[in-house]
C-alpha cells in the first residue's frame, strides 16, 4: 500500500522527523481511506550538495502535486 518518502536537508532531530511522519500518516489515512497498518512513512536526509542530483532533478514536474521543487543554487 502507500508509502510516503520525505527527503530533506539534514538538521532536524528524530523527534521532529517522527512527528512529521505521524502527521503525514494520519493525513494519508484520512485522505486515502487506508488503515494505518497499510501505510508507511520514511524520512531521508539529503545534503545540499547532493540535493539537485538526488532529488531536484529526479522528480518530473508533472508528479509534483503541491508546491515547487526546490533547486540548490
Amino acid at each position: 500500500m502507500p508509502h510516503i518518502n520525505v527527503k530533506m536537508f539534514p538538521g532536524r532531530d528524530d523527534e521532529k522527523k517522527k512527528a512529521l511522519a505521524d502527521k503525514l500518516l494520519k493525513c494519508a489515512q484520512e485522505t486515502l481511506g487506508c488503515p494505518a497498518e497499510a501505510l508507511s512513512v520514511s524520512v531521508e536526509d539529503v545534503t545540499p550538495e547532493d540535493w539537485n542530483e538526488t532529488v531536484g532533478e529526479k522528480i518530473p514536474s508533472d508528479k509534483i502535486y503541491a508546491g515547487e521543487m526546490y533547486q540548490v543554487k
